[in-house]
């Protein structure tokens, strides 16, 4: 579900002409729209509104501040993995009790910086990691929450590269281990031990994986209650897919079907960790044509975007549908490498894609780009970083200005 769609063969984000925002904001830029970010949130939230339950949004998939802003303010929490994201979040407004902070290698710059902005918790991955929050918290005389995140060795079937829940990948305690981990870290000063956490994976297009590792987990909850450890948490971390291409993800409805009968007697307040699922499909990479390139192998869209403003494609080879803004039904279908100026043979969005018919100067919007676009956004080949604009109805606003080339050098002497 989003709110860009065709008018008159022309693209529209909620009430505004994209063409129009374009012409005055200039290529490339990301464009949210408010309505669709808002809308996932609350399905998802009033999907689990029959038991206690926390969504913290995953900062990591999208950290422009007004897109945070609009979460915190719908009382959505904040998932994050660093102190720059932890910054980001209380500059957003988000409440820092609903903050938890994730991540395998914290720091204790970071870690102390957490304590003191008073956040709900931390999950844990490691026992080095447990003893130096034990530390801090100690010498700052506070007490700092934890939640232990256990690996359940489960396979979420997504790409290599966002798979989190295996015994190979380098998050969490063992599940055969975890019962001891606890019992240490229950040793520990200022720690309270008072969750159980998971995360097996991004781009989950089915419930199955998500009610096998919450299943391995129940029983492990359950072992520790009878050895003395009670847990009022249970976060079951994120990772729902949404539409790319082909996938049939489940609606919110579906998913909390198939999760809420699971967890709803366990006494514990589940908090979700979703990013992709709610910010994915919100938001689109706008960019122009450059130059049609025919060769004897094939033909090449260049287009002024290039990997340095989305990576995905270049990174896990992922699929982004890519739309004329201006449709003309009675135009040729072309068949093309869509590819940017970077000096890269990985610098594509699609390979033997058939679009429309282009031509220098059209406009070509690169769908579902609203998670894991700009926050992985980089200035190599000192590519100044792209405009962020913001649709609420019929209005806009840049949300992040368009980089320029005296900001590529701002920081160095």
């Amino acid at each position: 579900m989003h709110q860009f769609q065709y008018r008159n063969n022309e693209l529209y984000c909620e009430q505004v002409r994209i063409k129009d925002i374009a012409e005055q904001v200039g290529t490339p830029f990301y464009l949210y729209s408010r309505q669709t970010l808002i809308e996932h949130y609350r399905r998802l939230d009033t999907a689990f509104a029959a038991i206690d339950h926390l969504i913290c949004y995953s900062i990591k998939a999208n950290f422009n501040l007004a897109l945070c802003k609009l979460l915190c303010e719908q009382g959505c929490g904040a998932d994050i993995v660093s102190g720059g994201e932890l910054y980001r979040a209380l500059q957003a407004g988000f409440d820092p009790q609903k903050i938890v902070y994730a991540g395998v290698g914290k720091t204790a710059e970071e870690i102390e910086y957490a304590l003191n902005s008073n956040i709900l918790m931390f999950n844990v991955e490691s026992m080095p990691e447990a003893e130096l929050i034990s530390q801090i918290a100690t010498r700052l005389k506070k007490t700092a929450k934890l939640a232990i995140r256990v690996n359940p060795d489960v396979d979420a079937h997504t790409h290599d590269y966002i798979t989190t829940g295996k015994k190979e990948n380098k998050f969490g305690i063992d599940y055969h281990d975890a019962p001891e981990f606890y019992h240490r870290v229950k040793q520990l000063p200022n720690l309270a031990v008072v969750g159980m956490h998971i995360h097996i994976g991004s781009q989950i297009e089915t419930p199955q994986p998500y009610i096998a590792s919450i299943k391995r987990v129940i029983t492990l909850l359950h072992k520790l209650r009878d050895s003395g450890i009670h847990l009022d948490v249970f976060n079951m971390g994120g990772g729902m897919g949404i539409v790319y291409h082909n996938e049939r993800p489940m609606p919110a409805t579906e998913f909390a079907a198939a999760i809420v009968p699971l967890v709803a007697n366990l006494g514990c307040r589940l908090i979700l960790e979703p990013g992709r699922y709610l910010v994915g499909n919100a938001g689109i990479l706008l960019t122009k044509v450059l130059y049609v390139k025919k060769t004897h192998e094939k033909t090449f869209v260049i287009v002024d975007a290039a990997m340095t403003d989305l990576i995905r494609p270049a990174l896990y080879n992922a699929y982004h549908e890519i739309l004329p803004v201006v449709k003309n039904d009675s135009a040729k279908m072309l068949e093309a490498d869509i590819v940017g100026p970077v000096c890269e043979s990985g610098d594509f969005f699609a390979h033997n894609r058939k679009i429309q018919e282009v031509q220098s100067g059209d406009l070509v919007a690169i769908m579902s780009a609203g998670a894991y676009g700009f926050s992985m956004a980089s200035n190599y080949n000192c590519r100044p970083r792209p405009a962020e604009v913001l649709v609420e109805h019929a209005t806009y606003r840049i949300v992040r200005k368009r980089e320029t080339y005296e900001d590529l050098l701002k920081n160095e002497k």
